[in-house]
């Protein structure tokens, strides 16, 4: 029997995700585990591989169309063997290491009752479930009863693209009809005469389509700027000992196959403020701050017109920096690779992104909802600076320094604490030292 190929769970909460690329096509033989499809989820491109090997019969969906979890996407059998019809026993196979569809949640559905009994019966208020704060904005600022918006997603939860149809369709319904203004006698004297507006000129811009990812960035920049009152406090840190320990150290890393970028001495001096200042490393809550026991660093990396993308650095409280600066290299050339799976940009408590890469100096970046801040990080460059001396007092002196911005929830820290946890980050990059 032909076996297909359902979507399958691709990490925590995903429900759907959407074809970007057919790798095979109709007709194509593949071997058990080749590439099939490529589907993107948030900010995640995946291939999804073939569960056996054969000939691919069918396939089911089009490359742009969101798919849920758990739907057919292909058939896979032998040369010329026909599809099962609906109804007929087949054999499913979700992709290697992902669920069966039977491991799949489907919501109950409610037994109809008799139509006599029908009107007898109040209508009982409807079950939203869960509901995204994306939907739940969209809701409050458009004035829309939920109750009213038809769900598509799994079990009915009503997802972005159900509430934007119906705020299209309310605003198709036939309008009131208003009585007609009273004329406005015209003047005996003409007016003085008015410029035509100037209308742009044809060829002066053109459209370039919203990618998922940059609509996903997007939608969650706009949401944590909505949601979380932004500060931001900006210091300076000599970085003389960090470039000093760089250079003298990048030859031994390189031996064991890693290279030693600065990102990984700022995800350890961010472990160091963390762990001295846990209150930094939470989420707001309505119950109350949740402050997280482990610390998983994000990290931004830049994929270009592509967008950027969060890859997460899980206990990175349990490592060494040459076990920090391996998985920075792992993540960094995965994300640009698009090799990153669901789950390895989720989870994250704290956020670093290194803007100094491009010869920035100091940033404001947007808060990583939910977490309570993100670590800016600005060029590192040789200017003179003011030191002061034991026995010949202030000098003048040329040192390799940096500037750092934290931007900050005010929900959860007050400036004071925001402060004391950049001024450890600071600290603890100063002050390296040969034995760290």
């Amino acid at each position: 029997m032909p076996t297909k190929l359902l979507m399958p769970l691709l990490g925590e909460a995903v429900t759907d995700a959407t074809i970007t690329k057919w790798i095979k096509a109709v007709g194509d033989k593949v071997e058990e585990y080749e590439p099939i499809l490529e589907v993107n989820t948030d900010k995640v491109d995946t291939e999804i591989p073939s569960p056996t090997s054969g000939v691919i019969l069918a396939e089911l969906a089009k490359e742009g169309e969101v798919v849920k979890v758990g739907a057919i996407l292909a058939w896979i059998g032998q040369e010329g063997e026909a599809i099962p019809q609906e109804g007929e026993a087949e054999q499913p196979a979700a992709a290697p290491g992902q669920p069966q569809a039977e491991s799949i949640p489907q919501a109950a559905q409610p037994a109809t009752p008799p139509a006599e009994a029908q009107p007898a019966q109040p209508k009982a208020p409807r079950e939203l479930g869960f509901i995204s704060p994306v939907v739940a904005k969209i809701a409050a600022e458009e004035d829309v009863d939920l109750s009213q918006v038809p769900g598509t997603g799994m079990g009915g939860r009503i997802t972005k693209k159900d509430i934007e149809k119906y705020l299209v369709t309310r605003k198709q319904a036939p309008p009131v009809t208003q009585p007609a203004p009273t004329p406005t006698p015209l003047p005996t004297t003409a007016p003085a005469a008015v410029a035509p507006a100037i209308a742009p000129q044809a060829g002066t811009y053109s459209i370039r389509q919203q990618t998922a990812i940059r609509k996903a960035i997007a939608e969650h920049m706009v949401l944590s700027k909505s949601v979380a009152p932004h500060v931001s406090t900006i210091m300076e840190v000599d970085m003389s000992r960090v470039v000093a320990h760089r250079s003298k150290n990048k030859e031994t890393f390189a031996a064991q196959g890693v290279n030693l970028t600065y990102t990984a001495y700022f995800v350890v001096a961010a472990v160091a403020a963390l762990k001295a200042y846990p209150l930094v490393n939470s989420s707001w809550s309505e119950e109350g701050v949740r402050i997280f026991n482990a610390i998983n660093i994000g990290m931004a990396v830049s994929m270009g017109e592509d967008g950027l993308i969060v890859p997460v650095i899980r206990n990175a409280d349990n490592l060494s920096l040459i076990g920090v600066a391996r998985i920075v290299n792992d993540l960094a050339n995965r994300a640009r690779a698009k090799k990153l799976q669901p789950d390895e940009v989720k989870g994250g408590t704290f956020t670093i992104t290194n803007h100094g890469v491009t010869g920035s100096l100091f940033a404001t970046p947007i808060i990583n909802q939910p977490q309570c801040a993100i670590l800016g990080v600005g060029a590192i460059q040789k200017r003179p600076v003011v030191i002061t001396d034991a026995n010949l007092g202030d000098l003048l002196a040329i040192r390799t320094m940096m500037y750092m911005s934290l931007t900050f929830d005010h929900r959860i820290i007050d400036g004071a604490i925001a402060d004391i946890f950049l001024a450890k980050v600071v600290e603890t990059l100063r002050d390296w030292s040969e034995s760290d």
